[in-house]
């Protein structure tokens, strides 16, 4: 009876215990731990080599990882030779053929990889020093041969014509030479004719200047002891010689003051590649680092981020969208991506931006925030399984100056991020408005959606290795057809030069709706090549005018008389027909190529006036009317594209007269409707005088 008693007491007691407890709320955590991550032995040799050893004594193995300590080397019109440069370290030494150094890696059943910026070799611990014997003759007495050069090229070469179908490859090389600008060393794009600018002269000169111990790192992990390795190592690298290497200066890459849309056309793609972007000045181990990083966790690290949350799940745009955020000694960079079809890529960039202006805005939970720090606090941890890690923490701690136990309070740092930290560091850094908008795709299917995201109204379209060129929907016009056909096929069109001739002076009367303002806008042509465009708004009265000689700008402003170029342009704008001119020493004149515009087929035709202003007009191929008119406009925010629209031909005096335009540069839009036009009419006696 007493033990049953005591078992009923037990059992009461926790029943009560169990039901104090509230299952709905999450528990809280508790404090994060700090990292034991064992101590990395460490020295350095006479010759500056820094040596990291991390013991591992689970397998009977060794793995010795050399690495170069260089932020970036601009290679100009020879970009790719130190990759080249890389990839022939291994090819031969004044010791052994290429033929001996794979022999003898083989025999032993070891690795050796080489590249630009180092050496990696990995063997049993047994057969350690026959590895470090190889090893330190590739690092040390490097031969390079021309022959293997050549066929290095040729793989090169080869391996770039294939990234030039691969939609990846291009974005992330058009992004870099975006981001960084061509005169960095991050911004520079490998192209064929680098590579066959590199001489072998030039592939010695970077192993000379560079592969010297004073500013390398060699990390040793595995089966070993620091007592061990520390007379090997000595033995062979203790005779490596040291040399001044030169330390190059960057400039902080500038950024667009207003977002720059960029396409790169790939004819017949199905998909695009879209991407936003801008650079950032975040320093690795900085306060901001760690904050940042778990920002872009939230914003798009994994799977259930919010781009791919959105973009994926909600709106099944693509299979995956990620970010990152970047940090680095000279440049950092935030970006954002995905695939997306062609039918919804101005939909999939829509929610792409509408998710980082809410980062910026701040609008992240709690919920969000301790999700993200607890997947990275369980990754780190994981990560810790791997002795190379320990290898690259030690590294990265004397690299970039940071405190001795960054690494093993890691957990408490991520910890101690809070909500509005993240929101803090999401302001800072993601910032599309002054960054770059990058699609690779089908311009003839995409190009026209995305034109909105362009705050000044222009796409610029490059080749996939960053250049910039013109638009490549032009196709050539059919045999026969010339820009002078095309310019007599639109007089045709309006009325024939007979009627044209005919049409002396002008009057067009028209209007607009701003904001919910009536605008007036009437504009007078004289009969000896006189102009007055009046404007009236609810805020006042301007009007520009042009006698045949002068020119004058009066505003609430104040007045002004144009001089310069000023004065020409208004010179052609006092032109009605200016068609009838083209063919003059006025313009100089050139059919681009067939285009579609506005749903129609186009002939694309240059016109150039003689003071070098440029414009295109898109004339129909089936009316051989204008269509459309394009033109860079400097306005308050820079230089803009202004595309003007024509619409609603109507004949006066037989002679058609489009009587809608539709304008747009940059943001701003506007349609005027015409509502009169008078050829010939009776104009009042002293309209076009100037009086300065």
């Amino acid at each position: 009876m007493k033990k049953l008693f005591i078992s009923a007491l037990a059992l009461a007691f926790a029943t009560t215990t169990i039901a104090q407890v509230d299952r709905s709320k999450m528990p809280e955590p508790g404090p994060a731990p700090k990292i034991e991550l064992g101590k990395t032995e460490s020295f350095t040799l006479d010759n500056g080599l820094k040596v990291f050893v991390v013991e591992n004594h689970k397998l009977p193995k060794v793995a010795y990882s050399l690495s170069l300590n260089i932020d970036g080397i601009l290679e100009g019109d020879k970009a790719g030779t130190a990759d080249l440069a890389g990839d022939l370290l291994s090819k031969g030494t004044e010791n052994r053929t290429k033929e001996e150094i794979n022999f003898g890696i083989d025999y032993i059943g070891a690795r050796l990889n080489t590249y630009s910026m180092g050496v990696y070799a990995s063997s049993l611990t047994k057969h350690q020093e026959k590895l470090l014997d190889i090893m330190a003759d590739v690092v040390k007495n490097a031969k390079f041969d021309e022959e293997e050069l050549e066929k290095l090229r040729k793989q090169y070469i080869s391996g770039l014509q294939t990234e030039i179908n691969d939609p990846d490859a291009i974005a992330s090389k058009v992004r870099k030479a975006l981001l960084f600008g061509k005169d960095h060393p991050y911004g520079e794009v490998v192209t064929e004719e680098t590579l066959e600018n590199i001489t072998l002269e030039d592939i010695q000169e970077y192993y000379s200047t560079y592969f010297r111990p004073n500013i390398a790192y060699l990390a040793v992990v595995g089966d070993v002891t620091v007592k061990e390795v520390k007379p090997l190592i000595k033995k062979h690298f203790g005779d490596w010689e040291k040399g001044e290497v030169p330390n190059q200066e960057f400039e902080m890459p500038s950024q667009p003051q207003i977002t720059e849309v960029a396409f790169v056309n790939r004819p017949g793609a199905v998909q695009s590649v879209i991407s936003v972007f801008n650079t950032i000045d975040l320093k690795p181990g900085s306060e901001d680092d760690i904050p940042a990083s778990i920002a872009n966790g939230i914003l798009g690290g994994g799977f259930i981020s919010k781009l791919n949350l959105n973009l994926r799940e909600e709106n099944a745009y693509t299979y995956g969208a990620r970010s990152s955020i970047n940090s680095d000694k000279l440049v950092g960079n935030f970006y954002a991506s995905a695939k997306v079809r062609n039918e919804v890529t101005d939909s999939a960039l829509t929610e792409m931006l509408n998710e980082l202006m809410e980062m910026r805005k701040g609008e992240i939970t709690q919920d969000e925030l301790t999700t993200i720090k607890n997947y990275r606090t369980g990754t780190f941890a994981y990560s810790l399984e791997n002795p190379q890690t320990k290898a690259r923490f030690a590294i990265n701690i004397d690299k970039y100056n940071l405190p001795e136990d960054y690494y093993e309070t890691y957990l408490e740092k991520i910890a101690a991020v809070t909500l509005d930290k993240v929101k803090e560091v999401s302001k800072e850094y993601i910032n599309p408005m002054n960054g770059y908008i990058l699609v690779v795709g089908n311009q003839e299917e995409v190009a026209e959606k995305i034109k909105k995201f362009s705050p000044s109204g222009k796409i610029n379209f490059y080749d996939p290795f960053g250049n910039e060129v013109e638009e490549t929907t032009l196709k050539p016009a059919p045999e026969g057809v010339t820009a002078q056909t095309v310019i007599d096929q639109y007089i045709e069109a309006i009325g024939g030069k007979k009627n044209l001739d005919k049409v002396k002076s002008l009057k067009m009367l028209m209007s607009m709706n701003m904001q919910g303002f009536e605008i007036e806008m009437n504009s007078y042509f004289g009969e000896n090549g006189e102009y007055l465009s009046e404007t009236s708004t609810p805020m006042g009265s301007s009007k520009q005018v042009f006698d045949g000689e002068k020119a004058k700008v009066e505003s609430p402003r104040g007045n002004q008389m144009l001089e310069g170029e000023q004065l020409e342009a208004m010179k052609y704008e006092a032109v009605i027909f200016p068609e009838l001119q083209f063919f003059t020493d006025k313009y100089e004149v050139n059919l681009k190529g067939v285009d579609t515009k506005a749903d129609q087929k186009v002939y694309a035709v240059e016109v150039v006036k003689a003071n070098g202003k440029k414009q295109m007009n898109y004339y129909s191929v089936e009316s051989g009317l204008l269509v459309l008119s394009t033109q860079e406009v400097e306005t308050q925010m820079g230089m803009m594209t202004q595309e003007t629209h024509y619409e609603n031909y109507k004949a006066v005096n037989k002679v058609k007269f489009p009587h809608t335009y539709k304008q747009n540069a940059g943001p701003q839009s506007m349609e005027i409707t015409v509502n009169e036009v008078e050829v010939n009419p009776d104009l009042e006696e002293g309209l076009f005088k100037i009086e300065e």
